[in-house]
């Protein structure tokens, strides 16, 4: 139970954080808080634990794979924020984002057999 609240813990300090960062004239940085690796060390932690490395260096791989949907995200945040609303910009961003992630998903079951 220790665990899980300091697990949400983390979380709504990162919510404090770019919140008040965005408030700043460096308001730019709000958007690199998202990206501390606060849950991948969690789940590598729990991957290397249980698993082993093997399935880390599997998983950290993953992990990088997965930066092209946040990508797709970005891009598609930066295109849109001048065309239309800010609620349609972000609908929008979030379905290229599912997706770009469900297209990762096919690719990596397809071409990358890991084993059990």
């Amino acid at each position: 139970m220790l665990s899980l609240l300091l697990k949400c813990s983390l979380g709504a300090v990162a919510v404090l954080v770019i919140a008040l960062l965005s408030r700043t004239r460096s308001f730019y940085i709000a958007g690199l808080v998202p990206l501390f690796p606060t849950f991948a060390l969690i789940a590598h932690a729990i991957v290397g634990a249980e698993r082993g490395a093997a399935s880390l260096r599997t998983t950290a791989l993953f992990g990088l794979w997965s930066l092209l949907p946040y990508a797709v995200y970005l891009a598609a945040v930066y295109w849109l924020s001048v065309r239309t609303t800010l609620v349609a910009t972000l609908v929008a961003a979030t379905g290229a984002w599912c997706v770009a992630a469900l297209v990762l998903l096919l690719a990596w079951t397809r071409l990358h057999a890991t084993g059990a």
